[in-house]
C-alpha cells in the first residue's frame, strides 16, 4: 500500500498520525503543508481536505482520509498488528477516552486557527499563552489520574496505544507553551518512555523534512 501524508511538522494532529503509521511499521510519502504560510487554503489542498486542516492521508486506491482519530482507527482496522487498542471493550473505552481528552477537549481550543482568531480579536501574546496553558492544564488534570491508574510504562499498559499517539504530541505542545509539567509525574514518565521508542522518535516534529530550525 502506498500512503501519502499531508502534514505540517509542528502541528499535533498530523504528529499523532505519524506516530500511528510508525507504530504499524508503514512507510509513507510526506507532503508538507505550511499552515503558517496558508498552504491549507490553496485550491489543490482544499480538494483533498475541505476543512483546510492537516492531516490528510491519501491511499493508493484513491481514498483521502482526514481527522487524526479517524485515520488512527482506520490504521487499527486495516493493520491490526501491532495493536494500538486493547482487546477488551472496557479497556478500549478508557484508551479512547484518554485520546478524546486531548483530541476533542484540549487541542481544538489551542490550534492555529484559534490562535489566529484570538489575535484578530485583539488578544495579545500573553493572553493567548494564558488561554493555551489553561486548557492544557485542564486536560492534563483529567488525564494524570487516568495514566497513573492504568499506565504501565505507556498511558495504558506496557505498550503504546491510541492514547499515547495523542498524549505525546500534546506534551510537546505543553512544553512549547511553557506549561509547568511538575504536577503531572505520570504523564512526564510516559513522555520520557516514549522518547526512547523509535516510532515516537521518528515522528517528532524536529525530525520532519519541513522542520524549521529553533
Amino acid at each position: 500500500m502506498t500512503l501519502t501524508l499531508h502534514s505540517y511538522w509542528r502541528a499535533t494532529a498530523p504528529y499523532r498520525v505519524r506516530i500511528g503509521l510508525n507504530l504499524k511499521g508503514l512507510e509513507y510519502d510526506y507532503v508538507p503543508v505550511n499552515l503558517v504560510a496558508g498552504d491549507q487554503h490553496a485550491e489543490a489542498y482544499k480538494a483533498l481536505n475541505r476543512q483546510e486542516l492537516t492531516p490528510a492521508l491519501a491511499t493508493d486506491d484513491g481514498d483521502v482520509l482526514t481527522q487524526s482519530l479517524a485515520i488512527l482507527e482506520w490504521l487499527e482496522e486495516t493493520r491490526p498488528e501491532p495493536p494500538i487498542l486493547p482487546r477488551s471493550s472496557s479497556a478500549r473505552a478508557v484508551v479512547r477516552a484518554m485520546a478524546a481528552i486531548v483530541a476533542c477537549d484540549i487541542h481544538p481550543l489551542n490550534n492555529l486557527r484559534i490562535q489566529q482568531q484570538l489575535t484578530a480579536l485583539g488578544v495579545d501574546e500573553a493572553g493567548r499563552t494564558a488561554w493555551t496553558q489553561r486548557w492544557i492544564r485542564d486536560g492534563f488534570d483529567a488525564l494524570e489520574p487516568m495514566v497513573a491508574k492504568y499506565g504501565g510504562g505507556f498511558a495504558f499498559g506496557e505498550a503504546p496505544t491510541l492514547a499515547d499517539c495523542c498524549l505525546i504530541p500534546q506534551v510537546y505542545s505543553a512544553e512549547r507553551y511553557k506549561v509547568d509539567l511538575a504536577p503531572y509525574p505520570a504523564i512526564r514518565a510516559v513522555n520520557a518512555r516514549a522518547q526512547e521508542h523509535p516510532a515516537f522518535a521518528a515522528a517528532h516534529p524536529d525530525r520532519q523534512p519541513d522542520a524549521k530550525p529553533a
